[in-house]
């Protein structure tokens, strides 16, 4: 029970932590009447403890659905989620059943942790802590993302990330990668790098030193 409430307590707190718009003499007010990502997580948490804790058929992903016609979020009873988790904005979430998603999470409206055909068993993303997913990320498949990533928006990542990185594009490529960052719960969406930008420069310099190595081999036959 003890540690049911310090989720909850968390969950609560993240909403002011990483929402500047909550932070307001009666923003208290607002996040428990007007945030739609707070309140698919509190159906979630119940949903959960139905579906996982009390083995209950059916009845959870039934709510779980009334939950996602009101929110238009949908969170599915049997994926597991760590405490501290956020969800700004909303709209267009969807969690599948064996997602799990480590601590103080942050994610936008329109991301998916989805699969990625029929396979059965495992078969959503793994998710680490302190991750950030921007608006409209797709993060596909039985893979994991490491703590401390953060995943830009509109990006579908497909394949495993390390920890500490940033990761953009569609496919999903790293284009940062810092050791032992400090937790983070921002994207500076505008900050990202562009990973075409970035191959094209990679291209250049490799034609510089392909244009080098072949001038060396011509100044050797001369000799």
């Amino acid at each position: 029970m003890a540690d049911t409430l310090e989720t909850l307590r968390r969950d609560y707190k993240a909403c002011f932590e990483r929402d500047p718009a909550a932070q307001t003499p009666l923003g208290f007010l607002e996040v428990l009447f007007t945030y739609s990502g707070y309140h698919a997580l509190l159906a979630y948490r119940l949903t959960h403890f139905l579906h996982a804790g009390l083995r209950i058929p059916f009845f959870p992903r039934l709510l779980s659905q009334f939950v996602r016609f009101l929110t238009g979020i949908e969170i599915h009873p049997g994926a597991t989620i760590g405490p501290g988790f956020f969800i700004d904005h909303g709209m267009g979430v969807v969690i599948g059943e064996t997602a799990e998603v480590g601590e103080n999470v942050t994610i936008y409206q329109d991301v998916t942790l989805g699969g990625t055909g029929t396979e059965r068993g495992k078969r959503h993303p793994t998710i680490g802590n302190n991750v950030v997913i921007g608006a409209g990320a797709k993060v596909l498949g039985n893979i994991k993302i490491g703590d401390n990533v953060k995943i830009g928006a509109g990006s579908v990542v497909v394949h495993s990330v390390p920890d500490d990185c940033t990761v953009v594009g569609v496919p999903g490529e790293v284009v940062r990668h810092e050791k032992h960052p400090a937790p983070t719960s921002a994207l500076a969406h505008g900050d990202l790098p562009d990973p075409v930008e970035e191959l094209k420069e990679r291209i250049r310099l490799l034609q510089k030193e392909v244009e080098t190595l072949e001038g060396e081999v011509k100044g050797h036959r001369k000799k």
